[in-house]
């Protein structure tokens, strides 16, 4: 798994008009190639009075997943570019589909290249992007007497409190990236000298918001 990656906040469309011509671009996080090709049937499907529904998508951990389509543009004017344009924002796991109804003036290859790269690039900035960070759950027990230094020193520190549980003694759930698990084993147990009972617990990962 990997410690950190980029993609698209969840689905949105965007529409832009060049030379007179509509270029709607839709974007869907998409976890699997099957996901993606549904996702671009779907909208071919709506949109199958229009000209063209170009398709690209990038899938995996190490993107071992990269398809392209011009569906009727002169071959390279439209998926590529559009492909390019994923590559270029490092986006993983991210479908997009750019619908065009022709306006009657031809743009030409390098018109197409820069309008299906414009539509793309707004498609996704319109969804929105998100880094995923893999996080472990730790599960900290201890008593009441710790509870206000710990809690202080949780909202000075890097590690996030996902809930606060007032039981026999207090349950804290707390987030940890990847990698930093024995650096809060050690902060936690020097911080309350040994006395709180630390487990970890499930991985997942955790999304923030990223403006690029």
């Amino acid at each position: 798994m990997l410690k950190e990656y980029f993609t698209v906040k969840g689905e949105a469309v965007h529409e832009i008009d060049i030379q007179k011509s509509r270029f709607i671009a839709h974007v869907k996080r998409a976890e699997s190639e099957e996901e993606a090709l549904h996702f671009i049937a779907s909208v071919k499907k709506k949109h199958r009075d229009a000209n063209h529904n170009c398709s690209a998508y990038m899938i995996g951990e190490q993107n071992l997943i990269q398809k392209a389509a011009d569906d009727g543009e002169p071959a390279g004017t439209a998926g590529v570019p559009m492909l390019e344009v994923l590559k270029k924002k490092d986006l993983k796991d991210t479908a997009v589909v750019v619908t065009r109804y022709f306006g009657g003036i031809k743009l030409g290859a390098g018109g197409l290249i820069r309008a299906y790269s414009k539509a793309a690039s707004e498609g996704i900035n319109a969804c929105g992007i998100v880094k995923r960070t893999l996080t472990a759950t730790f599960h900290v027990k201890l008593d009441y007497t710790w509870l206000g230094k710990v809690e202080n020193a949780l909202h000075h520190s890097p590690y996030e409190i996902k809930e606060i549980r007032y039981l026999a003694q207090v349950e804290l759930d707390i987030y940890v990236k990847e990698g930093e698990q024995h650096a809060f084993e050690t902060w936690i147990s020097d911080l309350t000298n040994g006395q709180a009972d630390v487990a970890e617990g499930e991985k997942l990962y955790l999304e923030t918001d990223v403006a690029r």
